[in-house]
C-alpha cells in the first residue's frame, strides 16, 4: 500500500516595500495562487509586508497578512523562509538584505543597482551561510535571460551579449527614428505616458543599462558584478538628423549594453550604437527589450519581451520563488549558484580597454566653409581614419569610416577641434555589426 501524501509546508515570504514591485507580487502571487501552488509543490504564502505606507498596503493586502513599518523586523523575522527585497536603492535596501541572510533567510530582489553595486558582498554571504539570492527580474524583467545564461547555456564560451535593456531610452529613441521627434519633445511624451520617471538621468544617461550589463557579464564570463569597468554613455546628445542620415545608410540607432570576449579579454559598454536595420535588434522598438546572446556551442539566440512594469516584474520574481520552493521542499538546497559559477578558483578573463577596440564610426560635421570638408578629409586620413560612405554638401559631412581603435578615433577627433571652418564637436556613433 502508498503511503499517504502530506502536504508540504508553504513557503513563508515576507515583502519589504509595496511601489510599483511589491504590489505587483502580491497580485501575481493573489491572482495565480493555484497556478503557482501546482507548479511550485507547495503553497507561497504572503504572510508579512514592511512599507511606510502601511495604510495602502493595509487596504490592499488580505486580512491574514501582516503590515509593518520597519523593514529590520520583517528582515530578522525568525517566522519567514525567504525575504523579498523590493525597496530600491542601494543603501537601507543593502542593510535589509545582508540582515535576511545573517538570520538565514533567501532573498529574491529586483533591485539591480544594488547587486551591480554590492553584489560580491551579498553573493559571499549567502553563499556563507547556505542561502540563496533570486535575481530574475533584476535583468530585464519579463524576459528569463538570468536562467538562459545561468542554466540554458552552461555548455557554451560566451562569445558576446548585446542587449536593448532600458524601455525609457528605447522608447525616445523609437520616437526619435519614426516620428522625427527631438530629443526633449520624445523624453517629455515618455514622462507623460509614464514610461520616464521625472528624473530620468539613470535611464536616459546609461546607468541603469550599465547595472544590468554587469550583472550579464558576471553571469556570462564569471567573476563578480564589474560595475567600475562597464564604459557608458547616454542619449541626451542626440540629435533628430542623425537619425535620417542613420536611416539613409540602412542603419536605426539604439541605446546598446554590450558584453564582448576578445583576444582573452572582455570589453564592457553601454552607448548609443547604429545597428543594421534589418537586424532583429534593430526591431525591437518602443519600451520593449531584447537581448542577443553568441555562445559557441548554441550559436545566436534572441530573447524579447517587456523590460518594466508591475506585473511583468512580479512575473520574475514570482518564478524565483517557485524555484526556491521547489528546491527546499523537494529535500535540498539550491543548487544553481547565483552567478552560475561553482568553482571559486575559476580565474574569469581580464577587462579590456575600450580604447583597444576596433569599430567602425558614424561621423557629422557642421561646416561654415566649402573648403572645411577636404580639411576634415584630411586630419582622418593622418590617423588611419578613412571614409567607408558619406556625403559632403555646402554645410555638412556625414560619413561611415573603416574599422579603427577607438584611440585613434579620440586622437583625430581632438585634432579635428583646430580646423577653421568645422563647427562645434562632431556627432559620433558607433557601429555595431553584431557579426
Amino acid at each position: 500500500m502508498q503511503a499517504p501524501s502530506h502536504p508540504r509546508p508553504a513557503l513563508r515570504a515576507g515583502l519589504i516595500g509595496f511601489g510599483v514591485v511589491g504590489s505587483g507580487t502580491h497580485g501575481v502571487l493573489a491572482a495565480n495562487r493555484q497556478t503557482i501552488r501546482a507548479r511550485a509543490g507547495c503553497a507561497i504564502d504572503l504572510t508579512m509586508v514592511a512599507t511606510r505606507t502601511a495604510s495602502r498596503a493595509q487596504a490592499a493586502t488580505d486580512a491574514g497578512i501582516e503590515v509593518m513599518r520597519c523593514p529590520m523586523e520583517l528582515a530578522r523575522h525568525p517566522e519567514l523562509d525567504v525575504v523579498i527585497e523590493a525597496m530600491g536603492g542601494t543603501t537601507d535596501a543593502r542593510d535589509c538584505v545582508m540582515e535576511a541572510i545573517a538570520h538565514g533567510k533567501h532573498v529574491v530582489t529586483a533591485n539591480k543597482a544594488l547587486l551591480a553595486t554590492h553584489g560580491e558582498e551579498i553573493f559571499a554571504a549567502a553563499t556563507a551561510r547556505g542561502v540563496t539570492v533570486g535575481f530574475e527580474a533584476a535583468v530585464a524583467v519579463s524576459i528569463p535571460i538570468v536562467k538562459a545564461l545561468r542554466e540554458g547555456l552552461v555548455a557554451n564560451e560566451i562569445e558576446w551579449i548585446a542587449g536593448i535593456v532600458n524601455g525609457t531610452s528605447n522608447y525616445v529613441l523609437t520616437q526619435m527614428g519614426a516620428g522625427g521627434s527631438s530629443y526633449a519633445d520624445a523624453l517629455a511624451e515618455a514622462q507623460a505616458l509614464g514610461y520616464a520617471e521625472a528624473d530620468p538621468l539613470l535611464d536616459v544617461g546609461g546607468g541603469d543599462a550599465a547595472h544590468k550589463l554587469a550583472l550579464l557579464a558576471a553571469i556570462a564570463f564569471g567573476g563578480p558584478p564589474r560595475l567600475d569597468a562597464v564604459h557608458v554613455e547616454g542619449i541626451r546628445s542626440l540629435q533628430a538628423a542623425d537619425f535620417l542620415h542613420a536611416a539613409r545608410l540602412g542603419y536605426a540607432v539604439k541605446l546598446l549594453a554590450v558584453a564582448r570576449r576578445s583576444e582573452g579579454q572582455v570589453q564592457l559598454r553601454v552607448h548609443p550604437a547604429l545597428l543594421p536595420r534589418n537586424s532583429l535588434l534593430a526591431r525591437v522598438d518602443g519600451r520593449m527589450n531584447g537581448i542577443m546572446v553568441k555562445g559557441d556551442a548554441a550559436g545566436v539566440t534572441m530573447y524579447y519581451g517587456a523590460g518594466a512594469g508591475s506585473r511583468e516584474t512580479a512575473s520574475a520574481v514570482v518564478a524565483d520563488l517557485v524555484d526556491l520552493a521547489r528546491a527546499l521542499r523537494g529535500g535540498g538546497r539550491m543548487c544553481v549558484p547565483p552567478l552560475g559559477f561553482h568553482d571559486d578558483n575559476f580565474a574569469p578573463p581580464p577587462m579590456r580597454a575600450l580604447a583597444d577596440v576596433r569599430m567602425r564610426n558614424y561621423l557629422r560635421f557642421t561646416l561654415q566653409r566649402a573648403d572645411a570638408g577636404p580639411r576634415v578629409f584630411e586630419v582622418l586620413q593622418r590617423h588611419g581614419v578613412l571614409a567607408d560612405k558619406g556625403t559632403l554638401s555646402h554645410d555638412s559631412l556625414v560619413m561611415l569610416t573603416n574599422a579603427v581603435a577607438e584611440s585613434q578615433m579620440l586622437a583625430a577627433l581632438r585634432d579635428l577641434e583646430g580646423v577653421e571652418g568645422v563647427r562645434a564637436t562632431p556627432a559620433r556613433l558607433r557601429v555595431e555589426e553584431l557579426e
